[in-house]
């Protein structure tokens, strides 16, 4: 099946109160354990890359391993730019095989944000490519991204209508409490998101689909295994899962996963190695790290998402 853009899967996943979950990729293994469990679960899948990823892998390699994971499944997968700098990088994706490209202007003034973004989606809709914008500022740390307290900020429901009205943009982050890495909460800090922000923003804009950035649940079984085997990640506190599940039911469409897989993926080499100290073969330790991915991906499916059998 060839790659689609998240038009369809959006609008099945507002009509039917769930949401359709973009996982960023790196590598082969990865891809698979992500595509193995959307397989299983006959989910859409959206395979996010990041600018970092892109430097990291290679464009090419990337698009072409995510080509053919949709051949190989069947599944509907979405090819998606997270957090596209500049309108240089989200051309080359768009030019290059991506469905779907983000242009994060947060960090802009208003208007310089309004007029990046619409730049970006006259290219992007002229080339059958879907633009996700952004208002509102996460805190936390993502790659290339790095937004400290102070600068975060809460999207503001007045201006969402305006932003999406004057860019054209197809879907739109709104930061309502949730932050990239695995450290979003503060040891006895009680998570909370404003979903009353997100019930304004719905209200303005019915039907439009909103995205959840920074929801990586940050596993405390996984993060203790990382530190029983060598790691240090203390106090690695994420998103609760039953938050998550109400914002799929609202307005939200895409919720963003990254440090999830990134911290199940350590966990099962970390834990392999200690076992396994005669082993160097990558095959060896990166099957049981596959694997984990495919359980974490499983788990968001079914508990969290609720887009099985939504393919």
């Amino acid at each position: 099946m060839p790659l689609v853009t998240t038009t369809e899967m959006f609008k099945k996943a507002y009509e039917g109160g769930y949401a359709v979950g973009a996982f960023n990729v790196n590598n082969m293994e990865i891809i698979q354990g992500i595509t193995r469990a959307a397989k299983k679960h006959n989910a859409p899948v959206i395979l996010q890359v990041s600018a970092g990823a892109r430097k990291y892998a290679s464009h090419g390699y990337l698009v072409a391993m995510v080509k053919a994971a949709a051949e190989e499944t069947g599944l509907p997968i979405a090819l998606h730019l997270d957090h596209g700098p500049d309108f240089e990088t989200c051309k080359a994706c768009i030019d290059g095989g991506f469905t779907s490209v983000m242009i994060d202007g947060s960090h802009l003034p208003y208007e310089e944000n309004v007029a990046l973004t619409k730049k970006v989606v006259d290219y992007a809709h002229a080339h059958g490519v879907v633009v996700e914008g952004e208002l509102g500022q996460l805190a936390g740390i993502e790659d290339d991204v790095n937004v400290s307290e102070d600068d975060a900020h809460f999207t503001d429901p007045d201006q969402v209508y305006d932003f999406v009205t004057r860019t054209g943009v197809d879907s739109l982050a709104i930061a309502i409490g949730t932050s990239h890495g695995a450290y979003k909460f503060k040891p006895g800090q009680k998570p909370q998101l404003r979903f009353d922000i997100l019930q304004e923003v719905a209200e303005k804009l019915p039907g439009f689909p909103i995205v959840l950035h920074g929801a990586s649940s940050v596993n405390q079984e996984d993060v203790k295994t990382i530190n029983q085997y060598g790691g240090q990640m203390p106090d690695a506190i994420g998103i609760p899962e039953d938050m998550l599940r109400k914002a799929s039911s609202m307005a939200v469409c895409k919720i963003n996963v990254d440090s999830d897989i990134r911290i199940a993926m350590t966990a099962a080499i970390r834990k392999h190695f200690a076992e396994n100290p005669t082993h160097f073969d990558p095959r060896q330790y990166l099957t049981p790290a596959r694997d984990a991915i495919e359980g974490v991906v499983s788990h968001k499916i079914e508990t969290v998402l609720g887009c099985e059998g939504k393919a």
